[in-house]
């Protein structure tokens, strides 16, 4: 019974793992929106102001292409984001892959190793 339970613990810890690379995901993506859309969109706003009066596409396109660095810092972040909700989602359907739980296995076999001394050995028990 003490195997079983050991067990138990063991895929519980995994759990927690990978709850805690959900969160760390999304905290990323929630930076990136915060430091870096605010700045793409101010090198963005006398564009946007001709968006709002006489909206094209053909605006936009260009307006996107005059600004390469608020560009990529959009597509950075929507990308990121699109990323992070695909992968979720993927779990969520068709379950954690066996790599990705193998990975967080070993993870968690060498916080468990290591002891106290982790960073993450507090958040795992």
């Amino acid at each position: 019974m003490e195997e079983f339970e050991k067990d138990q613990l063991f895929v519980e810890q995994v759990q927690k793992l990978h709850r805690l690379t959900i969160y760390g995901r999304w905290i990323f993506v929630a930076l990136l929106w915060v430091l870096i859309i605010p700045v793409s969109l101010w090198s963005l706003r006398s564009e946007i102001s001709l968006w709002r009066q006489y909206f094209t596409w053909v605006a936009v396109r260009y307006g996107l292409y005059y600004h390469p660095f608020a560009t990529i810092g959009l597509a950075f972040c929507i990308g990121s984001m699109l990323a992070i909700l695909i992968w979720q989602s993927r779990n969520i359907i068709f379950g954690l892959p066996e790599s990705e739980r193998q990975r967080l296995e070993k993870t968690v076999c060498r916080i468990r190793e290591q002891g106290e001394t982790h960073p993450l050995w507090k958040w795992i028990q």
